[in-house]
């Protein structure tokens, strides 16, 4: 990512600060800051120039008319943090989630475009990504290459074309994330042509390989894979490094494997920490009350992890990997302005951050919010139909059943689908897709979900179709009508009444408040559905993951109930009449 940032007159308008011409815009005194290169503490004066820094060393500017000096004794400075693989729509969007983020040090998202790509054309996606470039924030992005999912149309979504316009954009940094990468192995040449595609405009690919044995790792590694962030043992952390590979260490909301792997890690004597980035890869909301790339680097210091390693982890040597050290996660002479002021080295919340040279925090304080973005070409969730009482059958010979949070697999149903309410002495409960367009409808049974869940409904799913869960017809079709007339949503019903509801009124997917506020209504909902029996971890998750197929073993999708390890549909979509 080579592209210029900054204009001729700008460049030469920074040089004049070096010439004693022109006064910076700030002047860091006294700082102690971590020199990535030199892995050490460095005391010297940091001038900066509205977004970037034109000189870290021991001097001083001999203009400084015009300077805002900020004295950092006592303090230790490092490089804004880098989270590098952002799924930036979980109920939050970009801009909320970087608002969030910034203020704990967080100021560089390298993010998925899937939710972009499968809603809008590439021109409209584009003009949310220029309007994000505006921001003080640092966002860059991935260029899918398949949909997680079966689509009706996905191959007119995925095409040469399409896919190469978001290659070709410099903000996009890595092809991926490859869940469909078992159709490479299959001998898919179209997948592969945009994999080399990525790799000739100098992008990188990341894989997604849960569990992955020796000889799929050194396949994928032919194929082009350059990184993967599904370890969860230190063995398998070994096996990627042997292969060559980037490795993400994960913390996240249904993956928090960070704690485990760094232990491990060190007290095998690994020392492989330069090779190592962390992520929390997509975590709801609610995990995120602690931090984002702030509480990685704490999990790491808990870890026994020395204090520069951890945080190079989470900033030069993500920047390294993706070729920007030239502008990020380095404190140095022409990079970036983006500084996280800290109390000490033990400590990764900072008291102030400078993002992109704007104060976002100042000793202790919130000085700056983000400006917000429009997301109209997203819409509102309009639903142009009714459900009936002909949509409620559930006549399936088996349905899905809950392993985990995520994993499912096929069970036999043994009770009696013909009620219009269920038991709750057991976990089984009605399941429906159903077509945001009203056009299809895909019944099953669910078992697992919870016991006394009689009435739930999301538009938050993996492709933005409607999901109904409950043991209560009529309180589903309450829930559902909730959420239609919220124009987008998560609600709960019981009883006729609403309990919890999370409102989603961008694009029937997104929330437009705040991600403190997100996070109370995420929390609230949580725990409605634990009192009602669900057990598991991340209901937020469950529902996106319904639809994936990249997870074993059978999801319901747009085609129907679909067995993920065959390949096939087992029963498809009903049109609705």
């Amino acid at each position: 990512m080579q592209h210029p940032l900054w204009k001729i007159g700008e460049i030469r308008h920074q040089i004049s600060m070096i010439d004693g011409k022109s006064s910076p815009d700030k002047i860091i005194v006294n700082a102690t800051y971590l020199h990535s290169v030199l892995k050490k503490w460095v005391e010297g004066n940091i001038w900066i120039s509205k977004d970037r820094i034109v000189y870290a060393g021991p001097e001083m500017p001999t203009n400084m008319t015009e300077a805002e000096i900020i004295d950092a004794s006592g303090q230790v400075i490092v490089p804004g943090y880098i989270e590098p693989h952002v799924h930036p729509f979980q109920l939050y969007h970009p801009q909320s989630f970087a608002d969030y983020a910034a203020q704990l040090g967080t100021t560089t998202f390298l993010s998925d475009n899937l939710i972009l790509f499968l809603l809008l054309e590439n021109e409209k996606a584009f003009t949310i990504l220029d309007q994000l470039n505006k921001l003080p924030f640092s966002f860059y992005w991935w260029a899918r290459f398949d949909s997680q999912t079966e689509l009706e149309n996905e191959d007119q979504l995925f095409t040469t074309k399409s896919i190469s316009e978001w290659l070709d954009r410099p903000e996009v940094l890595m092809g991926g994330e490859l869940t469909g990468w078992p159709r490479l192995l299959a001998g898919d040449d179209q997948l592969l042509y945009w994999l080399q595609s990525a790799k000739l405009k100098g992008k990188k690919v990341e894989g997604h390989f849960p569990g992955a044995s020796e000889k799929t790792l050194a396949r994928m590694r032919l194929l082009g894979t350059d990184g993967d962030h599904e370890a969860m043992t230190v063995e398998e952390v070994e096996r990627r490094l042997l292969h060559g590979y980037a490795v993400t260490l994960r913390h996240s909301s249904i993956r928090p494997d960070l704690p485990h792997l760094l232990k491990g890690i060190v007290e095998k004597g690994l020392d492989v920490f330069d090779h190592l980035m962390m992520t929390t890869d997509g975590s709801t909301p609610s995990f995120h009350i602690d931090g984002v790339m702030d509480k990685c680097i704490q999990v790491a210091l808990d870890a026994g992890v020395r204090p520069i390693d951890a945080y190079q982890m989470a900033s030069y040597n993500i920047a390294r990997y993706y070729n920007m050290t030239s502008l990020h996660g380095f404190i140095a002479t022409g990079r970036i302005a983006s500084l996280n002021f800290l109390e000490n080295e033990r400590n990764p919340v900072p008291v102030s951050v400078l993002s992109k040279g704007v104060w976002m925090r100042r000793d202790g304080k919130k000085v700056q919010q983000l400006p917000t973005i429009d997301w109209s070409v997203l819409g509102q969730l309009e639903l142009p139909f009714d459900l009936h009482d002909g949509d409620f059958e559930f006549s399936m010979p088996f349905g899905i059943e809950m392993v985990n949070d995520v994993i499912t697999k096929p069970y036999s149903v043994s009770i009696h689908t013909g009620e219009a309410s269920l038991s709750t002495e057991h976990d089984e409960s009605y399941l429906m897709l159903v077509d945001r367009k009203g056009k299809w409808r895909v019944n099953t049974m669910i078992k697992g979900f919870a016991t006394s869940v009689q009435g739930f409904a999301s538009s938050y799913s993996n492709t933005g179709d409607i999901i109904l869960i409950g043991k209560n017809r009529h309180d589903m079709l309450i829930a559902f009508n909730e959420m239609k007339r919220l124009k987008g949503g998560i609600v709960l019903v019981e009883e006729n009444e609403v309990v919890a509801h999370i409102p989603l009124s961008i694009g029937g997917g997104l929330s437009d408040e705040k991600v403190e506020d997100l996070i109370e209504q995420e929390l609230a909902l949580k725990k409605a559905l634990h009192d009602r029996g669900y057990t598991h971890g991340d209901a937020i998750y469950t529902l996106l993951f319904l639809q994936s197929t990249h997870l074993p073993y059978v999801r319901i999708t747009q085609r129907g109930i679909f067995d993920v390890m065959k390949k096939s549909v087992l029963f498809p979509s009903f049109m609705r009449s």
